[in-house]
C-alpha cells in the first residue's frame, strides 16, 4: 500500500468510526428513533465521506509536494474507506433493537479502532498498549460526550 492510499485509509477509518459513533449515540439518546439513527448513518456515510475526501484532497494539494496522481489516490482512498466503514454501522441497526444496536456498534467501532491502532503501533515500533489505550480513550470520550449531548437536547427541545 503506497503512502497516498495509507493516508486516505488511516484518516478514513478513524474518521468513519469516531464520527459515526458520535452521531449514532447522540441521535439515539436524543431521539430514540431508529429512523433518525439510520438516516444519520446513511447521511454521514455519504456526505461526510465526500467532505473528508475533499478535505484530504485540499490538504495534500496545499502541501505542494504530491503529484496529482498521489492526491487523487488519497482522495479516493479516503472516500471509499470512510464510506465503507461508516456503512458497516447500518447492519446492527437493521438487525437489533435500537439500544442494543448502538451498544453493538460501539463495540464494533472500538474493536476496529483497537485493531487499527495495534497495527499502527506495531508498524511504527511504538508501545502498543499506550497507542491503543490513547485511541480508545478518545473514542470513549466522544461516545460519552455525544450521549450526554443527546440527553441535553432531548431535555431542552424534546
Amino acid at each position: 500500500m503506497n503512502h497516498s492510499v495509507k493516508t486516505g485509509f488511516s484518516f478514513g477509518i478513524t474518521s468513519a468510526i469516531i464520527t459515526t459513533l458520535g452521531l449514532m449515540v447522540g441521535l439515539q439518546s436524543g431521539t430514540n428513533s431508529r429512523l433518525a439513527v439510520l438516516g444519520g448513518i446513511i447521511t454521514i456515510a455519504v456526505a461526510d465521506a465526500f467532505s473528508d475526501a475533499f478535505g484530504i484532497h485540499m490538504s495534500e494539494e496545499s502541501e505542494g509536494k504530491h503529484t496529482p496522481r498521489e492526491i487523487w489516490q488519497s482522495t479516493i482512498s479516503t472516500f471509499l474507506t470512510k464510506f465503507f466503514f461508516g456503512a458497516t454501522f447500518i447492519v446492527p441497526i437493521l438487525l437489533f433493537p435500537l439500544t442494543t444496536a448502538v451498544i453493538i456498534s460501539a463495540g464494533w467501532g472500538l474493536l476496529l479502532l483497537g485493531i487499527f491502532s495495534f497495527y499502527m503501533a506495531k508498524k511504527e515500533k511504538e508501545r502498543v498498549f499506550k497507542v491503543v489505550a490513547e485511541h480508545l480513550l478518545i473514542a470513549l470520550i466522544v461516545i460519552i460526550i455525544t450521549h450526554y449531548l443527546g440527553d441535553l437536547i432531548r431535555m431542552l427541545f424534546g
